[in-house]
């Protein structure tokens, strides 16, 4: 193996890099700065001659990078700070690499830095852009590997397409049978919500519309049967009870209310989500759900919760009643709840909510009443609405008159509050884009929405959407209807682009089915798939079995190929060397395993030093045709005459 030389190091230089770009948008800033640095400096090292720096400049830069992690991140030890710091000493080892050795050893650590980008991403996209630094990584280890050091680069290329070929089978076989370890990808620390949008367990003016600006994916939707009509996707997030004057937030986890009763008529709505990672327990469901995913539990206000936050894409199936009764009887201490507001503030609110209390007006009629207020008076549905005063309820009912889904869920339940009726805020999605390719439903963060339930005597908690008042066609169609300049969405997602809406469309049919067929393997999944395919239940024993048959026959299978792979363009030459030992052999000398060509020619040459010339000759040109130039036909054509005439 011989001393790498630039070739090789623009391969490797290549391979780094592409695997440092996977990375671009994980790392600060200061890494990636620190990581080209690195790169250029050590490519023009080897292109001008420059010295190699010594351990005086790499030790206190190991130090440095060290200690910038350190306080970046208050650890080592995280997932963030253990690829940065990788990518770190990776390009420092880089600076002082000069054996065949060294070059190998990065090549696996680009590799392993390579596997880490599904700490932060499992996504096809991702998948498909690791291959490009996998297969010039894999260029670069033949490269390095090669005795002659200096391989054409199209030859080169083809070597490591055909060895990552060779490796395909292996590797399916292993994601096939390899027992699936449950739980998220490894178990590393990471910062909790960093990058993350979705619902909070709070709301206050802006929350809502701001999340509504995102076209990010919150959860996908596939229905067992018809999809239910827009009116009915309500999909439950957190139910806020508490008011401040000014922020929505849950009632305690620590007051022990009962759950609440539910009765449902009809047939329920089966349907299963796959849902994108939000760091919080809330899991969505329709609207009223029956039945709960593994791993979960109900809330006492009938909110899905997973043991843990949701810190990776998952999938669920559950069951749902779009007619419902929900506790026809409220305990003492959830109605004090369901009535909180302040002691004071928003006078004018709670002065038209005394008037239809002295009025005579039931809970139904005031309802009806705040529903025609926001429907007849010049009410505005914006994502841009102004701010409010230190009166937010007065200011909006009263003054700015504009708002988001967040505003008049807010006002009504507050107005509900003011006037007797028991009162809550919903947030969750509503509605969402039946995908025709894959036959399910996209729900975005713009689809986010908050809405009210009233509890009335003898319904129970009903809902209530004063959004539905002031613009129908946002229940009714969606965001991007009641919101025409719906520039927020991602360009291929909007309507006024058919062209690249299909193509976005198609894409997402081909994203989900990889997070159902390979990111949805787990434990379960792989031991359905292998009992159908044995056609009984198999155990974990059954398994091992398979998986180490499996891997033992595609390796015996490639050892096999690979034996009687020919190889053109030495079999000649090694058929002519054979020929000359024969003939020597027949001289009373023969070649003993150990030997080499140089030393056996040298033992002959003392021994029939006759033939020393002949001897010579045939040896110098084998040894030169065999480990350097293996094309040269003329070199062949002597070789050939002089074994022949040996």
């Amino acid at each position: 193996m011989q001393k790498p030389n630039i070739a090789d190091l623009r391969w490797l230089l290549l391979g780094l890099g592409l695997v440092m770009a996977l990375h671009v948008s994980h790392f600060a800033a200061w890494v990636s700065l620190i990581v080209v640095i690195l790169g250029i400096w050590r490519y023009l090292i080897a292109h001008y001659r420059w010295p190699m720096p010594g351990i005086i400049i790499l030790m206190p830069l190991t130090v440095l990078s060290a200690l910038g992690i350190l306080f970046s991140y208050r650890g080592l030890f995280g997932r963030d700070a253990s690829v940065e710091l990788l990518a770190l000493m990776l390009m420092l080892k880089l600076m002082e690499a000069r054996t065949p050795r060294d070059y190998i050893l990065l090549v696996f650590c680009g590799y392993f830095l390579t596997i880490t980008t599904f700490l932060f991403s499992q996504s096809m996209a991702y998948g498909a852009a690791m291959l490009l630094p996998t297969f010039v990584l894999t260029a670069t280890l033949v490269g390095i590997s090669h005795p002659n050091g200096n391989l054409d680069w199209r030859l080169q290329s083809g070597i490591a397409g055909t060895l990552l070929a060779q490796a395909t089978p292996v590797m399916l076989a292993l994601f096939l049978l390899f027992p699936r370890i449950p739980g998220p990808l490894w178990g590393l620390p990471q910062h909790s919500a960093q990058g993350i949008s979705g619902l909070s367990d709070s709301m206050e003016p802006g929350n809502i519309s701001d999340l509504t600006l995102s076209g990010k994916i919150a959860f996908r939707v596939e229905f067992e049967g018809n999809v239910p009509p827009a009116q009915q996707l309500y999909w439950r997030g957190p139910v806020l009870w508490h008011y401040d004057g000014r922020s929505w937030t849950m009632a305690g986890q620590n007051l022990s209310l009962p759950t609440e009763s539910l009765a449902v008529q009809g047939q329920p709505t089966r349907y299963s989500i796959t849902l994108e990672p939000s760091h919080r327990r809330s899991l969505l469901l329709l609207d009223m759900p029956t039945s709960l995913p593994p791993d979960s539990i109900i809330s006492h206000d009938f909110q899905a919760l997973a043991k843990e936050p949701v810190r990776s894409r998952i999938r669920y199936q559950a069951s749902s009643h779009s007619s419902y009764r929900l506790a026809a009887d409220i305990g003492a201490r959830e109605l004090q709840l369901a009535l909180q507001i302040p002691d004071v503030g928003n006078p004018k609110t709670r002065a038209l909510a005394r008037q239809w209390l002295d009025a005579g007006k039931s809970p139904e009629e005031i309802i009806q009443g705040t529903l025609a207020m926001f429907r007849e008076q010049p009410f505005v549905y914006t994502l841009q609405p102004p701010l409010l005063g230190k009166e937010p309820i007065d200011d909006f009912l009263f003054n700015t008159r504009r708002g988001f889904c967040e505003h008049y869920a807010s006002s009504f339940v507050y107005l509900m509050r003011a006037a007797g009726v028991p009162a809550r805020v919903v947030t969750g999605y509503q509605g969402g884009e039946l995908n025709p390719v894959g036959n399910y439903m996209i729900v975005r963060q713009s689809d986010a929405h908050a809405w009210a339930e009233v509890w009335l005597s003898g319904k129970g908690w009903t809902r209530i959407d004063p959004t539905g008042a002031v613009s129908p066609s946002r229940i009714e169609s969606g965001i991007e209807t009641a919101i025409p300049n719906a520039s927020f969405l991602p360009l291929m997602a909007r309507k006024d682009f058919p062209l690249l809406r299909k193509l976005y469309l198609n894409l997402d049919a081909i994203d989900n089915a990889w997070n159902h067929w390979v990111l949805e393997y787990n434990q379960k999944r792989q031991m359905e798939f292998l009992s159908r395919l044995a056609g009984s239940k198999l155990s974990w024993q059954d398994l091992a079995a398979a998986m180490i048959i499996a891997v033992g026959s595609i390796g015996l299978i490639l050892t096999y190929c690979i034996l009687r792979e020919k190889k053109p363009e030495q079999e000649p030459l090694q058929r002519l060397y054979v020929k000359f030992l024969r003939k020597i052999r027949r001289m009373g000398i023969t070649r003993h395993h150990h030997e080499g060509p140089v030393d056996f020619s040298k033992r002959a040459i003392a021994l029939i030093p006759e033939k020393a010339s002949e001897i010579t000759r045939i040896t110098t040109i084998y040894t030169r045709l065999r480990y350097r130039n293996a094309g040269d036909t003329e070199s062949l054509k002597t070789l050939k005459r002089l074994v022949n005439t040996f």
